[in-house]
């Protein structure tokens, strides 16, 4: 996955909530567009109510895909 994909799916009028999928299974929800920064190799995905953040390597990003409503 590129960083021009996910700048694309960040970018939709109006924001849809997706999922990013990494190689090694874990999957990272992504609610709002300021939650994450795509940088040139990685991505920095944010979780305010949880006071944490997670690094992800581009080059492990294997899918993302729009959330299911619940």
């Amino acid at each position: 996955m590129n960083a021009d994909a996910i700048q694309t799916m960040l970018r939709i009028q109006p924001f849809r909530p997706f999922e990013v999928h990494l190689s090694n299974g874990e999957i990272h929800e992504v609610r709002h567009p300021e939650n994450a920064i795509v940088m040139k190799s990685n991505l920095l995905l944010a979780y305010p109510e949880k006071d944490s953040f997670v690094f992800c390597a581009l080059s492990h990003v294997s899918n993302v895909q729009p959330l299911q409503p619940a």
